[in-house]
Order: structure tokens, then C-alpha cells, then sequence
């Protein structure tokens, strides 16, 4: 008898037959959804990528044959650890992803759950609607994901929680069969309930549970107060039973409130029909209110209160202190005045700018008279959504901290009335004192909900325990101002064992037996909100890790070494934004939707093989290497990813470490030396050239180097810049504006002479003597294929040799993005520590030509007068490291030194070519791919008088391969409007 009880083992191959999704089972795929933006790691047993609502049908009955659970996951953001789980992560991101009906008149829409809120609300706006709810993940927060946990976001003290906007769902249930819930009649109600289906199960329990009023009379004495709107506590029961018929004056009955932040845990959803709001008032303003401590941030949010704000964000010093450390935000800075403990940003709105600018003066004089804040910058217009960016950015920047302790998610949900607030935060600090520990706090002030993080090491078996700890204390604390211990994160693994004790045994009965009803066999996410293993279990660490010390080439001591570059990424999600979302970051992402082309993908991987490995070179992982084969080391995570996670870095470490164990492959070594061979080629640049262009011959080339069929070769200049700057130098006294340093690339040299001449005319007749000092090759190519050691004397040369002569008066400039900003990249972490400091320097004083012009524009140097007026447009393409590590804001900038030149930036990420991985054959397809998202549309779309303006080298080679048109540099067009 007992043999019956044991469940078959699963044969994922037959299951993988049968759906017209996705199944993987293979260990990559499993570790990659092992963990999400929480603490906690379990591996899956496989991973699902439904295609439709028979896959989940399919699913939902091997998982009850095989007595194994199914984990909704959409994002995988979440921070209480909903969608990790040893059953099957089903991701319906990748095809569920579907806007299926809109209706404005009603403002009604329709959606499967892997639609993403931003991208719905691109759908929107043109009809004046928008979905409000606005977490700080929005631009990838997918609507299932925001059903499930009941988000907010920073606007719900005016529209509430994702409850409050969902109509109608269509779900499976745990017995393979469908029901759709929506709000009910009394007619409906009792038609609902007839039957024997588990539908009707759940309706006839539902009622007869709310029904009891001794279990309402429970559900009102123990539930957080009425007056916090953000309550993610258990199932929403106590929703339910304010509609009728339990609530004569309540509203109709419906299902929805119920599923609404049950985490996945009793249905799981098809198709969701939202409520849509009109477009919020036409102006609106940020007052940043600059206070000196938390408490007083706190009580200057009150005064905002009644003014009815649309939001009150509260920022403190710690967060503003990781923005001086990231790229991206330390440009969104500009309102930040100084150094205040806390900074609480108030959006005001109104029909018009004067009743706007009203309310903010109100506002700011009850603040002075008040005794609040010190400095109230007002932010206007689109410079508002830099603020905002920065404020969303705060759960990434945490892991910004160096070493082993970080801001930790345990207790960073809690909700009470705004009017406790300051006094629970003020006994919150005091626990935490009380602990010697310290805390970031920031989040959503206006709704009486702050995100507040100790400082954890939770590889510390002290630390575990104090993760507990204070997990119970905060518990009895938010219960003691009747609070709620999760505001809009939801349960999960981390808060569902606390239940019992915030709603009293008695309701948490009433969420077992839900369960019960509703999911018999635990199919649907088990151990979430109920029966939820201990919180300290499970964790992504394990007590007392010591991190295993790996020699690298690339210095990251300032991470604290490779494994801990890696533990930087804490699963945000910031880089599985689409290209609709604008950024660069992640390209290979944009354009295959797979989590394994992520971001925090190769970050995980590389986390997970250098700290379990047991092999002699960690680093040998086919694992790593499948998840960082598409990454295009385009730079683009070195700004935008919130946590600074560098996946170029630590790929061009990861493949050195990989090539000094197993040797370099030849086509490597090819594009590394390819300044050595452009160098034997320019002895006679055309026969190169006719090789490279003849069919036949660059048909054998390409195939003996492994590059795509379709790819055309670089050409080479009739002349080197080298060899023509010997010829053609120009020095003297006639150059009022004194003398630069040009950096002739090896790109520039051989391969786009006529640019680099160019742009020596360009600077000498704008008034600069341009000296081409001595140098190395930049090695971008070894960094880009890894070749660290072979890029490491390059890098000390350079130093070397230009550590004493660029100065701020005598700067370094260069033509190629990719090379000259590699002396503020990579370069100081590739040489001698006795150099270390002057590459800093030097790359202090290093530019590109696009980058000095507007430098020199402010100072006065470059006048307008010296161009054009002649009209015309351009259309630029940064580069990838450009938008990394610079800007192309001084591109545009210089490009509009003619006065009557118009430039419009393509809103592109990635170009796809990224040096030599356009070329290589097994990427081609990944490459167009990348460039359709947004860059070839957009220069396709150009009419033939307008200019295409792009920076890179690989930018220009790949519009000209794929549109036929041919891109130049800014410093061409800027000379060539010289008059």
C-alpha cells in the first residue's frame, strides 16, 4: 500500500514534449531561478516557460501526479523570497506577455500576467489612461507579479494598491480546471456556489467562513487599522468582508481581493482585467525638502499631508551616499544641496503651473514656521523623473556597500498610520541601537511605510541570529502601533512564520483552511503565507562562508576580490528592462527575453560556481560560460545597473582565468593582435583592401577566422594617421588655445585614417596644437576577448609614458570611445600599484573629442562663429562605453555648435556590433537583432539629407552593414561645417 504513496519520478523529457512552451531541467537554468531579489536560495527542479494556458493546464496536472509544486514568477524581484521553491518556477515573462483587450470607453484592459506595467502603460497613454499603481520597479514590475504581491508603489496615498484596480481574472485552478472571478451580484453569488466543482467549493467556503461573524468580529480586532491602506498581511480577508453581503453598504463581492497578494498560493493567472485611471494633472512639482535628521524628514511629512500630496518620499543620508558612487545617479544629484540626513520629496499637482507654484509656498512656509528642513529645491518638469530614478535606484545602490554586510531585507516592509511614524521609527532606532547596528530607511513616507534595513552580514552566525532577532522584535513592535509587517512586499518565506502572532491564531486558521479549499494537494506555491518554513532557512549564504581568495589580473580590491564584484548584484532586475524602456543595459536581454542573458544572470552564475566549485581553477564552468557567451561587454551595466555590477569585468577575468588553464583560442588571438595585423596590411593597404572586398577571398578569410558570412570586412586607409600627423604636422605659435594630446587609437590609425586627419584639422584650426605623443595600442581588443595579460604591459606602458605629460591644461584626447575611455576604466586596474594613482590621474585628464569641444565651449575657447549656418539634422547613436562612462550630452553639445544644426538622439541602447562579437559567425543573429530593437528603424526611417551621427568605430561598421548608410563621427561633421 505504502508503494502507492510514493509519487513517479518526474520525466521532464516527456513533459518537455508536451508543452508548446519551454522546459529546462538543466543545472544552469535551475541555479539561475534559485534565488531571487530576497535572501533566499532553493533550487528548482526545472524551470517553465509556458507559451499558453493549455501549458499551464499541462503543468498544474504533472504537478499534482508528481506531487511537486508549480512557482508563479514573472520579474523575479520579489523581496521576501515568493518565487523561490523546490517544485517548478514557471516564468510566464517570456510569452504570456500579451495585451488581449481594451476598452478606453470603459477604461477596461486586459492583459496575461507577463505584461509589463510601464510597457502598459505606453498602451495607455495615448487615450489619456494610465495603470496607476507605480512600484519602484515599474519598468520591468510585470502585472502577475504586481496581482500577486498587491503592489503600491510611491502614489498610493491618491490611487491605492493593484486590489484596488483589478476587475476580473481568469485563473487555473489546482485541479487543472478553469474559473474566471470577478464582482458578483446576489444572484450571481448563490449560482457561484452550485455545484461540484472546486470553484464552486471554494465560493460555498468563502461564504460560510466570512459569514460567521464571530470570524469577522476576530478578522476587525486583529488586522492592522483601517487607516493603512498598505496591508499585505495573510490573504486579504478582512477586504473580503467589507463587501456585501457581509457589509450591506460594501462593494459587490469578488474573488479578486482575495488573490490579490496571495502570492501565487491558491490560483494561478491566465488573464487579469485592470481598472485604468485618467492621466494624472498636467503639472506637477517636487519639493525636496532638505531636513537634518530622519525624525525631523518624518514630521515635515505630516505638514505635507495636508496638502493632499500625490506623493512623500523619504530618502536618507546613506542612499545619498551610495548615488556619489554609481555612474547613472551620481548625475541625478543635481538637486542634492550639501549633505542632509534625510531628504523628503513631496509631488505636488495641480491644472496649471501658478496653482502649483501656490501650494509649494504654502507648503513651505508652514515647513519654516514649522522649524523643518533647511534648503526646498523645487524640480520641475522632466528633470523630476531624475529625482524619481534616484529614489527608485535605493534598492540596487544598497549593495553598493563594500564587503560581506549590507543593508538586508528582514524587516523593510512595515506600514502603520503615517501619524505613528515618527514615533515607530524613532523606537526603531532605538532596538536597533540597543543591537549596536544601524539602518537605512527610506520609502514611502506619505502612506506610513518605510523600507528600513539593518546592516547584516548574514554569512556571520552572530549576524543570522540578529536576522532573527530582530525580525521577532520588529514584529512585536509594528504590532504594538497595530501595524502591518508587510506593506506591499508581501509574506513570503521571510515573514509568513510571523502570521499567527500578527492576526492571532484563530485568522491564521482561516488561511490554512483557505489553503485547504482552495489548493488540497499545495500545487500552487507552497510554504508562502502558510506553513512557511523558519525565516533563517534556506538563506542565499551559509553560516560562517569565508569567501575563497582567487588571484585575479584585474585589481577588485576595492569590491573586496572577484566573488564579492559578483555578490554586488542583489537580484533588482534593473537589467531585464526592455528596449521600449530605453538604457543600454542588458542588449542581449532586449533581444532574446531570456533571464540567462541578464545582468544578474552572469553575476549569479559566476556567485554560484566560484563559491561552490571544488575545482582546481574555479573559474572552468560550462555553466559561466553559457550565461556569459551573449554578453557583448558593451559597458552598459557599469552605470546602469543600481548595485555597479560590471559583467565586462568580470568576464575579460573569467576568460583569462579560463585561457590559462585551457589555452587561447585561435580566433581570440586573432582579433587581440589585430593592431599587429592592420599593421603588416597598411604596408599595402590595397591589396588588403581587394582582398577584403573581393567575394571570393573575403569569403575564405572570414571563414577561417570563424566571422558571419554577411559581415563585410574593415577596410584599411590609403594612409595611416601616424604616417600623414609626420607629414603634415603643424607646430608653432599660431595656435592661441594651446596644445592637446591626441590618442591615435589603433582603430583610428589604420582603419579610419581619414576621421583621425580630420580631426587633427578640426582641433588645429579651432586653435589647438595637437601633438601625437608616444603611446601603446589602447588593448581593447585583449580586453575585450579577455587577454588580460597580454593588456596589462600595454596599460603600464601608456602610464608610463603619459603619466608626466597630460595635465588639465594639456589634456588627453581621443577620437574612438572604446579606447581612450579604458584610461577611466579599466587601466588603473591593470597596472603596478606604484602606478595606480597616476592612471587615476591621467584618467582624470582624458576626454573624448566630442567631450573637450563642449569643454572648451564652455570656457569660451570655441565660438560658434567658427561654423556653418547652414541648416541641417542629425541623428546620433552613442556608443556603449560612452553612455557608460561619459555622456553623450557633450556630443550633442558640440554637435550644435552650428547654430542651425538640429540633433536628435536615437533612442538606442546597444548598436549589437560591440567590437569583434558582430563579427563572430554563432552571434551574427544576435547582433541584427539587437540593432533592429531600435537603431536600424530609426536610420532606415531617415530621409537622405539628414546626417547619421555615431562616435564608435564598430557603431558606424554595423548601420553601414545592416541600413546601407553611412554614419559619421561627430569631429567629421564638425570639420567638415568649419568655415
Amino acid at each position: 500500500m505504502a508503494s502507492f504513496l510514493v509519487p513517479p519520478s518526474p520525466d521532464w523529457k516527456q513533459l518537455a514534449s508536451q508543452l508548446d512552451g519551454e522546459l529546462y531541467f538543466d543545472d544552469l537554468m535551475r541555479t539561475l531561478y534559485a534565488t531571487d531579489a530576497s535572501v533566499y536560495r532553493e533550487m528548482p527542479q526545472a524551470v517553465a516557460l509556458p507559451k499558453n494556458e493549455a501549458d499551464i493546464c499541462k503543468l498544474v496536472r504533472f504537478a499534482r501526479e508528481h506531487r511537486t509544486s508549480l512557482i508563479p514568477r514573472t520579474a523575479g524581484t520579489s523581496l521576501a523570497g515568493q518565487v523561490v521553491g523546490p517544485g517548478i518556477v514557471v516564468d510566464v515573462s517570456r510569452h504570456l506577455n500579451r495585451i488581449l483587450d481594451f476598452d478606453p470607453d470603459r477604461r477596461r484592459v486586459r492583459v496575461q500576467p507577463g505584461v509589463i506595467r510601464n510597457e502598459l502603460n505606453l498602451h495607455l497613454a495615448p487615450h489619456k489612461l494610465f495603470f496607476a499603481p507605480e512600484t519602484s520597479t515599474q519598468n520591468r514590475a510585470m502585472i502577475g507579479g504586481m496581482v500577486g504581491n498587491n503592489s503600491c508603489g510611491a502614489n498610493s496615498v491618491i490611487y491605492g494598491s493593484t486590489r484596488d484596480h483589478l476587475i476580473s481574472v481568469r485563473a487555473v485552478l489546482s485541479d487543472g480546471s478553469i474559473a474566471e472571478f470577478g464582482p458578483l451580484s446576489p444572484a450571481e453569488q448563490k449560482q457561484k456556489c452550485a455545484g461540484d466543482t472546486l470553484e464552486a467549493a471554494v465560493y460555498r467556503q468563502m461564504f460560510d467562513l466570512l459569514g460567521d461573524q464571530g470570524n469577522r468580529d476576530e478578522i476587525t480586532r486583529e488586522f492592522p487599522k483601517p487607516s493603512i491602506h498598505r496591508r499585505n498581511t495573510g490573504y486579504a480577508i478582512d477586504s473580503l468582508a467589507n463587501c456585501a453581503p457581509f457589509n450591506p453598504d460594501g462593494a459587490p463581492f469578488n474573488l479578486c481581493r482575495l488573490l490579490a497578494g496571495s502570492e501565487g498560493t491558491l490560483a494561478f493567472l491566465v488573464e487579469i482585467t485592470l481598472a485604468c485611471e485618467p492621466l494624472p494633472p498636467p503639472v506637477a512639482a517636487l519639493v525636496c525638502a532638505h531636513c537634518a535628521t530622519i525624525d525631523e524628514a518624518l514630521r515635515a511629512n505630516l505638514t505635507a499631508l495636508k496638502f493632499k500630496p500625490r506623493s512623500c518620499e523619504l530618502i536618507d543620508d546613506k542612499i545619498l551616499e551610495c548615488t556619489k558612487r554609481n555612474l547613472e545617479q551620481r548625475q541625478n544629484r543635481f538637486f542634492v544641496q550639501g549633505d542632509p540626513g534625510a531628504i523628503l520629496a513631496v509631488e505636488l499637482a495641480g491644472s496649471s503651473k501658478e496653482t502649483v507654484t501656490e501650494t509649494v509656498a504654502q507648503l513651505e512656509m508652514e515647513w519654516r514656521t514649522a522649524g523643518v528642513g533647511y534648503h526646498y529645491p523645487v524640480v520641475w518638469g522632466a528633470d523630476q523623473t531624475r529625482v524619481w530614478n534616484l529614489r527608485k535606484a535605493a534598492l540596487g545602490l544598497l549593495s553598493n556597500i563594500p564587503g560581506d554586510a549590507k543593508p538586508v531585507a528582514v524587516i523593510e516592509d512595515t506600514a502603520v498610520d503615517p501619524a505613528d511614524l515618527p514615533g515607530f521609527v524613532s523606537d526603531f532606532d532605538k532596538l536597533l541601537a540597543g543591537h549596536h547596528l544601524s539602518a537605512v530607511h527610506y520609502g514611502h513616507a506619505a502612506s506610513g511605510e518605510l523600507h528600513l534595513r539593518p546592516i547584516l552580514n548574514l554569512k556571520d552566525p552572530n549576524d543570522r541570529y540578529l536576522f532573527r532577532l530582530l525580525a521577532t522584535q520588529v514584529a512585536q513592535l509594528v504590532k504594538q502601533y497595530h501595524g502591518s509587517l508587510s506593506g506591499e512586499h508581501g509574506d513570503g518565506r521571510l515573514r509568513g512564520e510571523f502570521l499567527p502572532f500578527m492576526v492571532g491564531k484563530k485568522n491564521y486558521s482561516l488561511f490554512r483552511s483557505i489553503k485547504q479549499s482552495w489548493d488540497s494537494q499545495n500545487v500552487f506555491n507552497p510554504g508562502k503565507i502558510t506553513e512557511t518554513p523558519p525565516m533563517d532557512t534556506g538563506l542565499r549564504y551559509e553560516a560562517g562562508q569565508t569567501a575563497r581568495e582567487l588571484r585575479t589580473v584585474l585589481n577588485f580590491s576595492a569590491a573586496g576580490g572577484i566573488l564579492r564584484a559578483a555578490e554586488q548584484c542583489n537580484g533588482s532586475g534593473d537589467c531585464r528592462k526592455t528596449h521600449l524602456m530605453g538604457g543600454t543595459m542588458c542588449p542581449s536581454f532586449m533581444a532574446t527575453r531570456n533571464e540567462q542573458d541578464t545582468t544578474r544572470a552572469r553575476a549569479n552564475i559566476l556567485r554560484e560556481v566560484l563559491t561552490r566549485s571544488t575545482k582546481a581553477n574555479p573559474f572552468d564552468s560550462d555553466e559561466v560560460a553559457a550565461a556569459m557567451d551573449l554578453c557583448l561587454s558593451c559597458k552598459g551595466c557599469r552605470a546602469e545597473c543600481p548595485s555597479n555590477v560590471d559583467v565586462a569585468r568580470l568576464k575579460a577575468e573569467w576568460l583569462q582565468q579560463v585561457y590559462d588553464s585551457k589555452g587561447v583560442p585561435l580566433r581570440s588571438r586573432l582579433i587581440a593582435n589585430f593592431s599587429t595585423a592592420m599593421k603588416v596590411a597598411a604596408v599595402a593597404p590595397a591589396v588588403y583592401n581587394f582582398l577584403a572586398r573581393n567575394a571570393s577571398t573575403a569569403k575564405l578569410i572570414k571563414q577561417l577566422a570563424g566571422f558571419a558570412p554577411d559581415r563585410s570586412l574593415p577596410a584599411l586607409g590609403r594612409t595611416t594617421v601616424h604616417r600623414w600627423y609626420h607629414q603634415n604636422a603643424k607646430h608653432g605659435s599660431s595656435f592661441p588655445n594651446g596644445k592637446v594630446y591626441l590618442f591615435c587609437d589603433e582603430f583610428t590609425d589604420f582603419n579610419d585614417a581619414e576621421l583621425g586627419i580630420k580631426a587633427v584639422q578640426l582641433l588645429n584650426r579651432l586653435g589647438y596644437d595637437v601633438v601625437i605623443p608616444e603611446h601603446s595600442d589602447s588593448g581593447r581588443a585583449q580586453i575585450s576577448k579577455g587577454l588580460l595579460r597580454d593588456a596589462q604591459p600595454l596599460a603600464t606602458r601608456n602610464v608610463e609614458l603619459l603619466k608626466d605629460i597630460v595635465t588639465t591644461e594639456t589634456p588627453l584626447i581621443g577620437i574612438e570611445p572604446s579606447a581612450i575611455l579604458g584610461f577611466r576604466d579599466e587601466i588603473p586596474d591593470l597596472v603596478p600599484n606604484h602606478l595606480i594613482r597616476s592612471a587615476e590621474e591621467l584618467g582624470k585628464n582624458t576626454f573624448l573629442i566630442d567631450e573637450f569641444i563642449a569643454r572648451e565651449t564652455d570656457r569660451g575657447r570655441i565660438r560658434s562663429e567658427a561654423f556653418s549656418q547652414d541648416s541641417r539634422r542629425i541623428k546620433l547613436h552613442g556608443h556603449c562605453h560612452q553612455k557608460a562612462l561619459s555622456s553623450v550630452a557633450a556630443t550633442v553639445k558640440s554637435l550644435k555648435l552650428p547654430v542651425n544644426y538640429q540633433v536628435e538622439v536615437i533612442p538606442s541602447g546597444c548598436c549589437g556590433m560591440a567590437g569583434s562579437f558582430g563579427y563572430e559567425k554563432e552571434h551574427w543573429t544576435v547582433s541584427q537583432q539587437i540593432g533592429e530593437l531600435v537603431l536600424f528603424p530609426a536610420v532606415r526611417s531617415a530621409s537622405s539629407d539628414i546626417i547619421v551621427a555615431a562616435p564608435g568605430t564598430s557603431c558606424r561598421h554595423q548601420i553601414k552593414d545592416a541600413t546601407g548608410r553611412i554614419a559619421l563621427h561627430p569631429a567629421e561633421i564638425l570639420a567638415d561645417a568649419l568655415v
